[in-house]
């Protein structure tokens, strides 16, 4: 057994009172964004948990990276028949998290996971390198392979093929934008009496409630 329990820190870089807050959450969030942004050095600031409900029933949790912050919600990229892919076939229900230390905060999104547009994937896929090209094309995501190797061989095969003309987005890969329907601020305070500020689509507005704790 390993015991946790001495590890501990005091939250006392921030605060969130009520005059730090905009009407709309998407607002504060890219306040605290552009914050992390500036602040992060080498860390990914866009690094963000996405977690679906399986098609066993379990949750299950995943780190991914966000791409887009639209109007409508948070974008990210990725195989729609892997696993996070086929869970939001089947339930669109997702949870997006964000933890950011340098700043004690934590940011947690409940929303609607819907494809984006072809036109939105097809942007999105011309601006990756090429490499990033190839491997969304080449990998069977979430699927058993028997060794690296037979990945690198498929890489480059289809590299050879591919080499005099335009990587071409693959039907199974592409977007989706999470609708948020409760996004919740957590700011670390110390004591551990944290900062907590949650906004909830209610009668089609945004309504705001502080929670306890």
């Amino acid at each position: 057994m390993k015991d946790l329990s001495h590890y501990r820190r005091s939250y006392e870089k921030n605060e969130l009172t009520d005059h730090d807050l905009p009407e709309s959450p998407l607002e504060l969030f890219s306040s605290w964004f552009q914050e992390i942004e500036e602040q992060a050095g080498d860390i990914e600031a866009n690094a963000m948990t996405v977690a679906t409900i399986g098609m066993d029933g379990f949750p299950k949790s995943r780190v991914v990276l966000l791409k887009q912050l639209r109007d409508q919600g948070f974008v990210f990229f990725t195989n729609y028949n892997s696993d996070k892919g086929k869970s939001i076939s089947q339930n669109q229900n997702v949870c997006l998290s964000f933890f950011w230390p340098t700043l004690e905060r934590q940011v947690i999104i409940k929303g609607i996971a819907d494809k984006t547009s072809e036109e939105i994937s097809d942007d999105y896929f011309k601006s990756r390198p090429e490499g990033s090209q190839l491997s969304a094309i080449v990998s069977n995501q979430s699927q058993v392979v028997g060794s690296r190797s037979e990945l690198e061989q498929r890489l480059s095969h289809m590299a050879a093929d591919l080499a005099d003309g335009e990587i071409q987005r693959p039907k199974h890969w592409g977007g989706y934008i999470v609708k948020p329907l409760e996004i919740e601020f957590w700011q670390g305070r110390a004591d551990r009496l944290h900062d907590r500020i949650v906004y909830k689509i209610v009668e089609e507005r945004w309504q705001r409630f502080r929670l306890e704790p």
